[in-house]
């Protein structure tokens, strides 16, 4: 009897154990597969060190551009101290986005173009402050159906305070002067307001401008003609003159190649590029849920928050 009792308490013994010993090994696993992805990250970064004889680098700038632009501005960097880059391909489908990043794109392009040189190509769209990039490249390429130019900058508030009122709610705003609280979501823009935030949305359309008529080395009166929000497509753009030419991606490859007296079809290597971040809870649940969810045939990315670009004060983007 009693050796009965015995060998269940060994059973349930070994039983704890075993699930004790299968907990340990998800976590480990998790923890490792947590590692490697953080690795990877660091591992996505450029390295030179990885490229022998002159090569050229290419910078994708697709989608929004928002407001941080320093894992591009920082890449510029190191590429144009590296004596073995030769030049810079700037790979742009873009519609543009915040004026503070684009300025900042433009301004560190600007910089390596000082030295090395800059060829853009435009695919889909280089438009706005996609546009605002190109402009101290050397020359311009986009396809015939690219959209481009778009050249301009808004400032958007929503003004819910008709809403507020139809269901009775007031909300009152202390400010320390009247142009303080201008614009406000809750109650309209007054006209000294409006007088105001048009100054500020008219000196950074004229930088804008600026930028164009040295890039572009363009009549100031022509560049405004031209800027008057309107995109256009590359077949427009060249005849007008805000790009140079119409090719693909290999076209400019090839003209940055020559120009840098390098071969036919030099080495090029993509610098600048993101890789995402993903939560320990999102891991968890790609590892343990990715297979049951493609046996369901359904996406884990559709159930799970993506990493997004916030846009805050004035943009210059084109909005179809």
């Amino acid at each position: 009897m009693s050796s009965g009792v015995d060998d269940a308490v060994v059973e349930a013994e070994l039983k704890r154990r075993l699930r004790r010993w299968r907990a340990g090994s998800v976590a480990l696993f998790a923890f490792a597969l947590f590692v490697t992805g953080a690795v990877s990250h660091r591992s996505g970064a450029w390295n030179h060190a990885s490229v022998t004889g002159p090569h050229l680098v290419r910078l994708k700038v697709t989608g929004v551009i928002g407001s941080d632009v320093s894992r591009w501005t920082k890449a510029l960097s190191k590429a144009e101290k590296e004596p073995s880059v030769k030049g810079l391909l700037l790979d742009i489908d873009s519609p543009g986005g915040s004026v503070t990043g684009g300025e900042e794109l433009h301004d560190a392009i600007e910089r390596f173009a000082k030295s090395k040189p800059v060829v853009t190509t435009m695919s889909g769209v280089g438009a706005s402050a996609g546009y605002m990039i190109a402009l101290p490249s050397k020359r311009i390429f986009a396809e015939r159906s690219t959209l481009t130019g778009s050249i301009g900058v808004i400032m958007e508030s929503p003004d819910v305070s008709g809403l507020l009122g139809k269901i009775g709610v007031n909300v009152d705003e202390l400010v320390s002067g009247p142009l303080k609280g201008q614009p406000s979501m809750v109650k309209p823009i007054s006209p000294e307001g409006r007088v105001m935030l048009q100054g500020v949305v008219s000196n950074l359309f004229d930088q804008f401008v600026a930028m164009v008529v040295a890039g572009r080395h363009m009549p100031e009166d022509k560049v405004r003609s031209l800027a008057d929000g309107r995109p256009y497509t590359g077949q427009q753009a060249v005849a007008l003159g805000l790009i140079d030419s119409l090719g693909n991606r290999d076209d400019a490859r090839d003209w940055l190649a020559k120009t840098c007296g390098l071969k036919a079809e030099p080495d090029v290597v993509t610098i600048g590029q993101a890789v995402r971040r993903f939560s320990f809870r999102r891991r968890l649940i790609g590892l343990f849920g990715g297979a049951v969810m493609s046996w369901s045939g359904l996406n884990l990315d559709e159930f799970l928050p993506q990493d997004s670009e916030r846009l805050d004060g004035a943009v210059s983007i084109w909005k179809p």
